[in-house]
């Protein structure tokens, strides 16, 4: 059961790498534009394309894939910044803070998403909370 559970997290996280992003040229995945705050409205846009595949389409995290995001001490915790800054980076499943082992995927596993698309997922769950 727990390959089964693998493989679909890995067919999951391929499928949304190849979903939507920003039109942006640029290879890190930023736009090359000036930051911008967050847009709640696009940002959930962005999740339910690519986030919701862990997360959960309701925020409510999905066993073995992906935490709960709202409500999310985690998130309510960050200013929209820092939160914004941690998706781009993601993080290790073997990283100390790491509380369930699972990996993080830096921009949510979609290298195409701009920093914008972060700023907007960001400020999302910030008005989720």
């Amino acid at each position: 059961m727990k390959k089964v559970m693998i493989g679909i997290a890995i067919l999951a996280l391929a499928l949304a790498a190849c979903g939507g992003g920003s039109d942006s040229d640029a290879s890190d995945g930023s736009s090359g534009e000036a930051a911008g705050p967050g847009d709640p409205v696009a940002g959930a846009s962005v999740y339910s394309g690519v986030c919701s595949a862990c997360h959960g389409g309701d925020l409510q995290g999905i066993d073995g894939l992906g935490k709960q995001l709202a409500p999310s001490e985690f998130v309510a915790d960050m200013t929209e910044e820092e939160l914004a800054a941690f998706i781009i980076v993601g993080r290790a499943a073997d990283d100390p803070e790491n509380t369930q082992g699972i990996a993080m995927p830096a921009r949510g596993g979609d290298p195409s998403l701009s920093d914008q698309d972060m700023r907007d997922v960001a400020a999302y769950l910030k008005a989720q909370q």
